[in-house]
């Protein structure tokens, strides 16, 4: 029809290829140009393993969990460069899985025998129980890029990302990256329909299903750790071994934004942050601890 515009499919990159480490060596599985609408496909972190109440973490393949979709390479971004994902929609497949087993999770020493839960998911809502129905909180829980050398297991976040496990990591936020090889070498997984902070027993409401990003660059002095954004704050995603280590790392890196962003002295920098920003604990039962330190809205338009 004339006139008539023609509506670019949007690519779908799917699960059947992934990742178990974050690795420069790894050969991209596809690539996407600055700036397109794509979706991603991602298993359950148990790889799809666990589908009934008879499926027990301990009878699973350990050595395949966590794997992410990708590497996704995108085109016009080198070494040096900040890279912005936006996250704009997240669709989850019709259940969800919850575990327990002896060790998992803050206090699994209480666990003695492993035990799987199904829960459906239906209009909004995760059904947990009979009486208990939990508003779905779509997050993604491993989303990073390739690490300048060695490898990384997708289990264990840093400042390339990875397994960040920070709910604010949701439909709306942006996460930015400093990349470290040419591409990026994107990989993304382990969905949660819910997560509190913290993840304590050592699992959210892990899900499969599949997520929409787009990818801008951002003319900006490198990074040195992922951050988020979100409506209402800038998160600085700091990981550690323990939480005293993240916790410092993330607040020097918060201190240093305010001082160049409001051209701030140290001192009043530190200060500010203490007044007016939050230290919150994103996830403790990973190799590294992840925290975020949050600079509200109100105090800078942009750290960019």
């Amino acid at each position: 029809m004339p006139g008539r515009k023609e509506c670019k499919e949007e690519k779908v990159i799917k699960k059947d290829n992934v990742i178990y480490n974050f690795s420069p060596i790894h050969k991209p599985i596809d690539t996407v140009d600055l700036g397109e609408d794509f979706w991603v496909e991602t298993d359950d972190c148990y790889s799809g393993q666990i589908k009934t109440e008879k499926d027990l973490r301990p009878n699973i393949d350990i050595s395949i969990m966590d794997a992410a979709t990708g590497p996704i390479r995108v085109n016009g971004v080198v070494a040096g460069d900040v890279i912005c994902v936006s996250i704009k929609e997240i669709e989850l497949a019709s259940q969800g899985i919850m575990v327990t087993s002896p060790g998992l999770g803050t206090l699994g020493e209480m666990i003695k025998e492993a035990d799987t839960k199904i829960i459906p998911l239906n209009g909004g809502y995760a059904y947990f129980s009979e009486k208990i129905k939990l508003p779905l909180t779509p997050m993604v829980g491993v989303l990073g890029v390739a690490p300048q050398e060695g490898e990384i297991h997708c289990a264990t976040p840093g400042d390339h990302g990875a397994n960040m496990d920070t709910k604010d990591i949701k439909v709306g936020s942006k996460v930015y990256f400093p990349v470290f090889v040419e591409g990026a070498n994107l990989a993304i997984s382990d969905l949660h329909a819910c997560m509190g902070d913290g993840e304590l027993s050592g699992t959210g409401i892990e899900i499969a299903g599949r997520v929409k990003l787009n990818i801008s660059k951002v003319q900006v002095n490198k990074i040195l750790m992922p951050v988020v954004e979100t409506e209402e704050a800038y998160m600085v995603i700091s990981s550690e071994k323990n939480f005293a280590d993240a916790a410092k790392k993330g607040i020097k890196y918060a201190v240093e934004f305010l001082q160049t962003a409001l051209q701030l002295d140290f001192p009043d920098a530190y200060r500010l942050l203490s007044a007016a920003c939050d230290l919150k604990i994103s996830q403790i039962v990973n190799p590294l601890i992840t925290v975020r330190v949050s600079i509200p809205k109100h105090l800078v338009n942009s750290l960019f």
